[in-house]
C-alpha cells in the first residue's frame, strides 16, 4: 500500500519504497518468473505449483496493496496536493532524503567509475525534471503505452513512474480513470503495465545482479536528482491549458522559504515543513528497520 501510495504523487516512486523494505529483490525475482516456462509446469504440475513457483500469495499481496492504495488514496493524494502542497512535498522531501542515505549504505565498495555512475545518474534525472511536459491525446493506445512506460520507472528507485505520466500529459487522465473507475481505459493501462513489467523485470533483475554497486549508485543518483522536484516551495512561471481547457503549471522555479513568503505573500508553514520533513524520514527509517528484520 506504501508503494501504491509513492506511484500516486509526482516525483516520487514505489521503487524506492520496495528497495528500503527489502521486497525489490523477491518482487523482481517472481515477475521474472512469469513466462511461456510456466505453460509447462502448469501442463507437468498444474496450476498451483506454477502459482508457487513465480510467489503467486508474495505478488498477489504486493499488487494488491499497490491497487488497494491507488484506488483509495488517489483522490485524497489530489485534494491533499492542491489543498496543502507545502506539507505533502516535504513530507516526500524527508522521505527521499533518507532514501538516498539508505541507498548509500547499501553499497560495498566506491571505485571512480561507480561515482561517475551516480553523477549520471543525478544528471538524468535533473533533466528530466526540466524538460517541458507534452500533450498526449487521451486515446486507447495511449493508455497502453503510457502503462508500460511508467510501470518500468513505478518498481525503479528513483524515477516516479506518476512523474512519467505527468511528462506525457498523461498524469491527470490517468488519475481521472482511477477516480472514476473507467474500467476500459484502466484495461488498457493494466495491460500496458503488464507488457511494460514483464519486459523490463529482466533487465533490472540482471543489472542488480551483475553490477549491483554500479546499479545502486546510478539508482540513488536518480533519487537525488529529482529532489527539485519535490521542493516544497515554488513559484509558477507560466502556465499551460490542458485537455480539458483547465490551467496547470507549466514551468516553476524553486524558492527559499523566506522568498516564497516575500514572492506569494503566503505564509512558508515552516514549522509544518520541518515536521512533516522529519516524519518522512522517520517513517523510511521504519522501513529499513522491518527490512532489516525481514533480511536477518
Amino acid at each position: 500500500m506504501a508503494m501504491g501510495a509513492a506511484d500516486v504523487v509526482p516525483g516520487v516512486s514505489g521503487g524506492t519504497i520496495a528497495f528500503i523494505s527489502g521486497i525489490l529483490d523477491p518482487l523482481l525475482d517472481g515477475i521474472r518468473k512469469i513466462n511461456l516456462s510456466l505453460f509447462s509446469i502448469i501442463k507437468q504440475q498444474g496450476i498451483k505449483a506454477a502459482f508457487m513457483h513465480i510467489n503467486g500469495p508474495f505478488l498477489l499481496c504486493v499488487f494488491g496493496g499497490i491497487l488497494t492504495s491507488i484506488f483509495t488514496l488517489a483522490k485524497l493524494i489530489s485534494w491533499l496536493l492542491a489543498t496543502h502542497p507545502i506539507p505533502v512535498w516535504s513530507f516526500f522531501f524527508g522521505l527521499i532524503i533518507y532514501s538516498v542515505v539508505h541507498m548509500v549504505k547499501q553499497v560495498e565498495k566506491f571505485t571512480a567509475l561507480r561515482i561517475v555512475m551516480f553523477l549520471i545518474g543525478v544528471a538524468f534525472a535533473w533533466a528530466i525534471t526540466v524538460l517541458h511536459p507534452i500533450e498526449m491525446q487521451v486515446s486507447y493506445l495511449n493508455f497502453f503505452f503510457c502503462g508500460a512506460i511508467a510501470i518500468c520507472a513505478m518498481i525503479l528507485p528513483g524515477i516516479s513512474g506518476s512523474f512519467i505520466l505527468l511528462l506525457l500529459g498523461m498524469y491527470p487522465a490517468v488519475l481521472a480513470a482511477a477516480k472514476g473507475f473507467d474500467i476500459v481505459y484502466l484495461a488498457c493501462f493494466a495491460i500496458g503495465a503488464v507488457v511494460g513489467l514483464l519486459s523490463f523485470s529482466h533487465v533490472l533483475s540482471a543489472l542488480l545482479r551483475k553490477f549491483n554497486d554500479a546499479t545502486l549508485l546510478f539508482l540513488t543518483g536518480l533519487m537525488l536528482g529529482t529532489l527539485g522536484k519535490i521542493w516544497p516551495w515554488k513559484q509558477v512561471i507560466s502556465w499551460r491549458e490542458n485537455s480539458k481547457g483547465e490551467l496547470v503549471p507549466l514551468l516553476e522555479q524553486n524558492l527559499s522559504p523566506f522568498q516564497f513568503e516575500q514572492i506569494t505573500g503566503e505564509s512558508s508553514q515552516m514549522g509544518i515543513a520541518i515536521v512533516c520533513v522529519l516524519v518522512g524520514i522517520g517513517l523510511v527509517w521504519g522501513l529499513e528497520r522491518v527490512g532489516n528484520q525481514a533480511k536477518n
